[in-house]
């Protein structure tokens, strides 16, 4: 049930919060996204459907859409440049919040002439943008779409303000997360690989890791994709040796 007075923000906002905590899934950035697209649809009065949109290298991606028809309108965004989701990442207000009252009406639909029809004819009337990161290298905003117009009111801007706060620090420590694991992971493979170059080549600990980086320049592979395929190639050989030999 979603919040309906002022005084229960906080409670539904905590618990939305310890919600996506518990399912402990900071490493699976894909399932943390979707939890907090439906924790948001569930907490957030007058949000029908969902979805949030990154901007990488130049691109926007909508991700985590609770329906295939928020796909298609945040992607709609995207081939346009134009909609909520677009204004709350480029230019949002000072609370993060980009809001179409009524996508059908001369003002909303004016202020995004090209997109406003198309939502509308998919049945959602009113949107939020939530602004969830701004970083140059990672941009996003949470998508929420509302079928009747003019339903995400004060109370529901102020619930989608402060829990577009609480997913940005989320979705930013998931990141965070994710990105140590990756680094552990790559140190991990870089370290096995100078093992088995020591152990191959008689090498010391220094000479088998210049022999990655000097191979990582020359093809111009990522050096951990290098030291994963020295890896590979020795546990495809240790393969070959440990098959039984053909009986003749």
């Amino acid at each position: 049930m979603k919040p309906e007075r002022n005084d229960e923000i906080g409670p539904a906002l905590r618990a939305a919060a310890l919600d996506l905590m518990d399912q402990q899934n900071f490493r699976d950035h894909d399932r943390l996204l979707s939890n907090v697209v439906s924790a948001a649809v569930e907490t957030i009065p007058g949000a029908d459907a969902g979805g949030i949109s990154m901007v990488g290298r130049g691109h926007l991606d909508s991700v985590a859409p609770s329906t295939g028809g928020t796909t298609e309108l945040d992607r709609l965004q995207s081939t346009l440049h134009e909609g909520p989701c677009i204004s709350a990442i480029e230019k949002p207000a000072a609370d993060g919040l980009v809001v179409a009252d009524d996508l059908s009406d001369d003002g909303d639909g004016q202020r995004w002439p090209r997109f406003a029809p198309q939502a509308v004819e998919q049945g959602y009337r009113a949107m939020v943008g939530v602004q969830l990161s701004r970083r140059p290298e990672q941009q996003a905003a949470l998508n929420l779409y509302g079928c009747r117009p003019g339903v995400f009111d004060e109370h529901a801007q102020m619930t989608a303000a402060l829990f577009g706060a609480q997913a940005a620090m989320l979705v930013y420590g998931a990141e965070q997360a994710r990105a140590l694991s990756a680094g552990i992971d790559s140190r991990e493979v870089i370290a096995q690989a100078r093992g088995i170059l020591i152990e191959r080549h008689g090498v010391s600990g220094d000479e088998a890791f210049q022999m990655l980086v000097t191979s990582s320049q020359r093809t111009t592979i990522e050096l951990v994709d290098v030291a994963a395929w020295v890896v590979a190639e020795a546990e495809r050989g240790q393969n070959r040796d440990d098959r039984p030999a053909d009986d003749h």
